[in-house]
């Protein structure tokens, strides 16, 4: 998104945007606070304090004084020890501990003086309460979607699914039928539903009432930021009449609010290889593979022959710690790279990159798709299914992965799937379309441009 002309160091209204506590929520909600904080407005950024801790420890200039977005940390509501890998349970907390903290901080803030005084509230979709506590006291308040439009269709679709029996009042599905939810996009199948854990039926019924509860909280926002373009699907606009597609976000080179330590060593390599050469694997911050599937996927980039960057992090296993194949690391020392984190905007805008090995996460999948990069899709869970489902079928940009009859994605699958992916001439064209598409949308003129432009002007009170 484009500069406004007007001087950094004039601010024009106050924002707090208040991010969920896990690195999906946070990374794009910080690139939206820099994009507002860019024209003028002073910003906020409040998460809790394990998130600013981690953030502070991967980049340290987090900890210096930034004059754009200020950062606040409050509790979360667990303790030390506490599995914060536990969704549901954080998510009860929070809900507990952090609207207290944060009518707190909104109150005091505005005691400052009328410069410091919140004339807006963006919070993460997974925290619409806040919205609750800005209406309260005369403040305009916008949800951040971290989804799809298709997810956010669904989500807003749930009701009518319900009367007509496809789902039960738990979110149990009642028939397999796919389900028309967008006029121009793919029928979506019950087993693609966000809350659908066919092996958990405790989570699957405490997601259905969580992502149930969302509802009246998009429908009384101010705003429903989306991170999308319209043209990626021009029927979202009508979802709600507060829908603002103000996507792709981008980090453009400042703190993207990453809680891992990122390796910019990876960069100097894609350097040194060859032009669309390179498999990126990533796969976010929330899959988890068992040891005999990160085998496979470990022997599949080694037998495309191919030079590789694998962010192969130590939460990617289920277990205590990430191992590969028996000399697979002597094997693929001239040709592969497996780090801890990367930074993945410039990874995807490098030259060197042929293809994302991804798992479907919205923010990788706009990441990607803003610098026309091919998917070969492996999703884990969540929205991730029915986004795999639009990448290959509805914009043609990717292709999926198929699992053999132990529910293991094999190495030979892998290969073949990598080499029909990248020796696919449509799919390059139609991600070229589409990235052209998101370069539209965000520059001057643009739908994107336009939208958030308008946001900005309602934001600054």
């Amino acid at each position: 998104m484009e500069e406004s002309p007007q001087s950094l160091n004039q601010t024009h209204g106050h924002v707090l945007v208040v991010a969920f506590p896990t690195q999906g929520h946070v990374g794009p909600l910080m690139k939206l606070a820099h994009q507002i904080a860019n024209h003028g407005i002073k910003v906020t950024f409040v998460t809790t304090e394990f998130v600013l801790s981690k953030m502070a420890t991967s980049s340290p200039e987090v900890g210096g004084e930034n004059k754009q977005v200020k950062l606040v940390s409050v509790p979360d509501g667990l303790e030390p020890e506490d599995d914060r890998k536990d969704q549901s349970k954080m998510t009860q907390k929070i809900s507990e501990v952090m609207p207290g903290h944060l009518e707190d901080l909104i109150k005091k803030t505005n005691q400052l003086g009328s410069n410091d005084k919140i004339t807006g509230v963006i919070a993460d979709n997974a925290l619409g309460w806040a919205l609750e506590i800005s209406g309260k006291m005369g403040i305009k308040g916008g949800l951040y979607w971290c989804s799809s439009p298709g997810c956010l269709a669904l989500t807003n679709n749930i009701p009518k699914l319900i009367e007509d029996k496809v789902i039960g009042i738990d979110g149990t599905q009642l028939t397999n039928k796919k389900i028309q939810i967008s006029p121009i996009m793919p029928a979506m199948s019950t087993a693609e539903f966000t809350w659908h854990f066919p092996g958990d039926p405790i989570m699957q019924k405490g997601m259905f009432q969580y992502i149930k509860s969302l509802v009246p909280y998009m429908k009384s926002s101010n705003w429903l930021i989306c991170n999308w373009f319209h043209d990626l699907d021009p029927s979202a606009c009508d979802l709600n009449p507060n829908v603002l597609s103000i996507g792709p976000l981008q980090a453009a080179g400042q703190i993207a609010g990453s809680m891992c330590s990122e390796d910019f060593d990876c960069l100097n390599w894609l350097d040194n290889q060859p032009a669309r050469s390179v498999i990126y694997a990533a796969f976010g911050s929330t899959s988890k593979f068992s040891q005999n599937q990160i085998d496979e996927l470990a022997m599949g980039l080694e037998l495309v022959d191919r030079p590789f960057l694998w962010v192969a992090w130590s939460g990617l296993t289920d277990g205590l710690s990430l191992r590969y194949p028996e000399g697979f690391t002597e094997r693929v020392a001239n040709r592969g790279k497996m780090v801890e984190w990367a930074p993945q905007e410039m990874v995807l805008a490098h030259p060197s990159i042929a293809c994302f090995l991804t798992h479907c996460g919205w923010n990788s999948t706009m990441e990607s798709v803003s610098r026309g990069v091919p998917f070969l899709c492996w999703p884990y869970f969540g929205d991730q299914l029915y986004i795999q489902t639009c990448i290959r079928d509805a914009w043609k940009v990717g292709l999926s992965l198929e699992r053999d009859e132990n529910g293991i994605i094999s190495r030979h699958e892998i290969k073949q799937k990598l080499e029909e992916l990248l020796s696919n001439a449509g799919i390059r064209e139609n991600v070229v379309k589409l990235k052209e598409m998101a370069r539209k949308s965000v520059g001057k003129g643009g739908s994107s441009s336009k939208n958030f432009e308008n946001l900005v002007e309602q934001m600054r009170g």
